[in-house]
């Protein structure tokens, strides 16, 4: 079992490491990282266990020393800075497609003036991003191509997903999120009882030619667009932040992740050959 883990293990941790090689993350920076989390995770196992969770027992459970623990749990997390502002963009933009406030009568995002009472883009920001500068939004969103001005006094949506380009410092911060769900659906359909678990699909073929790709890929583009919006829209109007009136109880986040990939097979290290139709 520990050798199939440990190649697991290393098949997650290639991609990763290459973008922290590049990156300029030195090994002792994540190996310090790689220690918090397992303190973190030792942690949170033993309080839901109802259990105390002293440094000595997280020493036990991950091998590390007590007082590397004791250093580790005093650290102060640091604030995800990227991370909220993507955040900010995705809530502005989910706003202009589902408030009604900002849209037309037949359902479509307004051209809005850029400044005054509702529906303006200052008003949109304002109701979806906090404290953030509705200039300061709408220098991110033009520089992403989001929205696009005709003059100096609207700004219009041009397009329905919120891609950040201009930083790549913020777009590594979607890595934080997104790898992070996939592993986290992973890791429950292991745990969980076969009728609970999670969709968890995906369709590749090892043996195509290069000259298909273009295509496939703009298919993909189109079609998994056309399905996240379809989603998007089912999910806003029952989230209680887009419609004030949807009932329930309890706070739950939930959603669906799509994704392209494309890679050369002779520069695998190590290739399945289960990676056809039959995964969908």
């Amino acid at each position: 079992m520990n050798t199939t883990l440990h190649q697991i293990v290393l098949h997650i941790l290639r991609p990763l490491i290459r973008i922290l090689h590049r990156k300029g993350l030195a090994f002792g920076e994540f190996s310090l990282l790689a220690r918090k989390v397992y303190v973190e995770t030792a942690e949170a196992a033993l309080m839901q266990a109802n259990e105390k969770a002293t440094s000595s027992r997280i020493a036990i459970s991950t091998g590390l020393t007590r007082k590397e623990v004791a250093q580790l749990r005093r650290h102060e997390a640091e604030q995800l800075v990227n991370l909220a502002r993507y955040n900010r963009s995705v809530r502005v933009l989910g706003g202009w497609l589902n408030d009604p406030d900002f849209n037309t009568p037949t359902g479509q995002p307004r051209v809005l003036p850029l400044q005054g009472s509702c529906p303006s883009f200052e008003a949109l920001v304002g109701r979806y991003s906090g404290d953030m500068p509705s200039r300061a939004m709408l220098r991110e969103l033009l520089q992403t191509g989001v929205v696009s001005q005709a003059d100096d006094e609207t700004v219009s949506l041009v397009t329905n997903a919120y891609i950040p380009q201009g930083s790549e410092t913020e777009q590594l911060s979607i890595l934080a999120t997104d790898v992070a769900l996939l592993i986290n659906t992973i890791h429950h359909n292991l745990l969980c009882a076969t009728n609970d678990r999670h969709f968890q699909r995906k369709v590749s073929y090892d043996n195509l030619p290069l000259e298909v790709l273009p295509e496939f890929k703009q298919r993909v583009n189109e079609d998994a667009m056309a399905l996240l919006v379809k989603f998007n829209t089912w999910l806003a109007q029952h989230d209680r932040d887009h419609n004030p009136t949807a009932g329930g109880t309890g706070r739950m986040r939930a959603g669906v992740g799509i994704y392209y990939f494309e890679e050369a097979v002779q520069a695998q290290t190590a290739t399945s050959q289960q990676d056809h139709q039959d995964e969908v």
